[in-house]
């Protein structure tokens, strides 16, 4: 085995410990960081502008939930496939193509002129989200040598991740209070194509593990995942419910 791949199969960058790898350390931090941050606020961004969503596109109460519902759903639902189709592929690969799809759907939701169309954007969302989150992990390992600069590298990511929802709330007020709910979307388009251009130039390709997609494992893993997700987030919109039947029943009475 060659000195510049791991034992975890990943190709070390020839520069890492150079002068100048450090500076590519850290633009490859940022690249990691950014999509991180893209993927895990947009589970939250839209949610200061659902009622200007409800008015624009005629959402009703339960049906509005479906804005955040459908992204969560297919996020959660294929990060084990997404995950796995970077190790045979190939994880840059996998990661650009992710942040592509991702501002893509971004881009056409934001142009949504229908519910079944703004649905179905926020659901392609979550099938970009869910190739770009397992794949950026990977690639900490597959860029950064172990030791310190990779212990801080994680440190961003699990940084980016637990703050995405807190930014994604207030960046969502800010756009829709003084532009329009559709830049909730639209932002993530110069952001996400910006990223993955940058990407080829600072992020290494990993080794391609040998295998075959296991479909049958494939289908019920992700399926179970995602009936798992659905199951927890129909679980709080009941839970709401029955906590505001008792004042609703005593409201009629009166």
């Amino acid at each position: 085995m060659s000195s510049a791949q791991s034992v975890t199969g990943a190709v070390t960058p020839p520069d890492a410990t150079a002068g100048g790898g450090q500076r590519r350390l850290g633009l490859a931090l940022l690249v990691i960081a950014t999509a991180q941050l893209m993927v895990v606020l947009d589970a939250a961004i839209v949610n200061v502008a659902l009622p200007h969503i409800q008015r624009t596109l005629g959402f009703t109460g339960s049906g509005l939930e479906w804005v955040v519902t459908a992204y969560a759903v297919t996020f959660g639902g294929l990060l084990l496939l997404g995950g796995r189709t970077g190790d045979l592929l190939g994880r840059r690969r996998i990661f650009i193509a992710g942040l592509l799809l991702f501002s893509a759907a971004s881009l056409l939701g934001g142009f949504a002129t229908s519910q079944a169309w703004l649905l179905a954007a926020r659901a392609v969302q979550g099938v970009g989200g869910a190739m770009v989150a397992p794949t950026a992990l990977a690639l900490i390992a597959t860029t950064f040598p172990e030791g310190a600069p990779r212990n801080r590298a994680l440190g961003v990511y699990a940084a980016m991740s637990g703050g995405g929802a807190a930014v994604g709330l207030v960046l969502g007020g800010l756009l829709t209070s003084y532009l329009s709910w559709r830049w909730t979307l639209f932002v993530n388009v110069p952001i996400g194509i910006l990223v993955a251009v940058l990407a080829p130039y600072v992020l290494p390709e990993s080794t391609r593990q040998r295998g075959r997609f296991d479909l049958p494992g494939a289908i019920t893993g992700t399926g179970g995942v995602a009936l798992l997700v659905y199951g927890l987030i129909e679980a709080d919109v009941r839970a709401a419910i029955a906590a505001d039947f008792p004042e609703a029943r005593r409201k009629s009475r009166g």
